[in-house]
């Protein structure tokens, strides 16, 4: 395939607006031809459906589907697309379930098409040079800090403190997925605590305690009720020194010196999910990893779970 790859949207809510639209459209290898929305949404001069099925039946020539919905409802739609031989893009967190994203491997493997999980934070500026950096350290220990306002990131999404919607762990995978991508060795869950709001059925706070395969302790403190400075922060102390990935990654500080600002001109988070996800379907492969969510499962296998106080918009 050399031609634009014909793009369809799944999900018009606030990331498919502030991240997935414009990457796509600064993607000449892409073509946005149609959306999908059960709230009736669309893009001006695209063409629009209330579901999948409508978008299938309009004859709309489709290559690809890039799934932006919450998790809970995404396997069925994943499982449509494939079936109909369309590639597929799927927003963090890619399932619901780790069982529902292998089923989807197998499935796309047995249609011959693509299937992306995508790690939006692995392609922040800081990430792949503190991968390299990190490769050959040794690593004493390590801290995740992601702390944040829910009230002021994910404004009256009820879905995400539903079952199936990962509560603060929806952004903690963010972290889990730079940190399974920059530490050298695999890491595991040994403890965790976990406060769900008495109205709630997902997580607002967690601390998790990890330890790779070489004895490093990591610990990770997630909370959806920071106020003041927020923090999405990555330090890990090594045999020469404090890696320090912050903002997200986007700032990489090595021995307490900023590490030099990235060059590339197409640098960005999700211009770089779009160009991977356009690499794969030339390719005609797939790239999916859940060891972010494996450890997010593991996470609440282990955990001590406490109910906190009731949570309001």
């Amino acid at each position: 395939m050399t031609n634009p790859i014909r793009l369809a949207i799944i999900g018009l809510g606030k990331i498919a607006h502030d991240q997935h639209l414009p990457a796509i459209a600064a993607n000449p290898d892409l073509d946005l031809v149609a959306t999908v929305s059960h709230h009736g949404e669309g893009v001006e001069g695209i063409a629009s459906f209330r579901d999948i099925a409508g978008l299938a039946a309009s004859g709309i020539a489709v290559d690809a589907v890039a799934l932006c919905t919450p998790p809970q409802v995404r396997r069925a739609i994943a499982a449509f697309a494939i079936d109909r031989g369309w590639h597929v893009f799927l927003e963090k967190p890619p399932g619901a379930t780790l069982a529902e994203v292998v089923t989807l491997r197998d499935q796309a493997h047995a249609q011959h098409v693509s299937l992306f999980t995508s790690w939006h934070s692995r392609f922040a500026a800081g990430v792949e040079p503190a991968r390299a950096w990190l490769a050959d350290r040794i690593i004493r220990h390590a801290t995740i800090t992601w702390r944040e306002d829910v009230r002021h990131w994910h404004p009256g999404q009820d879905w995400i403190f539903e079952a199936g919607g990962f509560g603060v762990f929806d952004p903690g995978i963010n972290a889990l997925s730079i940190a399974t991508h920059i530490l050298p060795r695999r890491f595991f869950v040994e403890a965790a605590a976990i406060d769900i709001p008495g109205n709630r059925a997902a997580p607002i706070a967690a601390r998790v305690d990890f330890r790779d395969t070489s004895g490093a302790p990591i610990a990770m403190d997630l909370d959806f009720r920071q106020q003041g400075t927020q923090r999405w922060d990555i330090a890990v102390d090594t045999d020469a020194g404090v890696l320090t990935l912050a903002n997200g990654g986007a700032m990489l500080t090595v021995a307490g010196a900023a590490a030099p600002a990235p060059t590339d001109e197409l640098l960005g988070e999700y211009p770089g999910l779009y160009r991977r996800f356009v690499a794969l379907v030339r390719a005609g492969v797939s790239d999916v990893d859940v060891g972010p969510l494996r450890l997010v499962a593991d996470s609440f296998l282990r955990a001590r779970i406490s109910t906190v106080d009731d949570f309001h918009w």
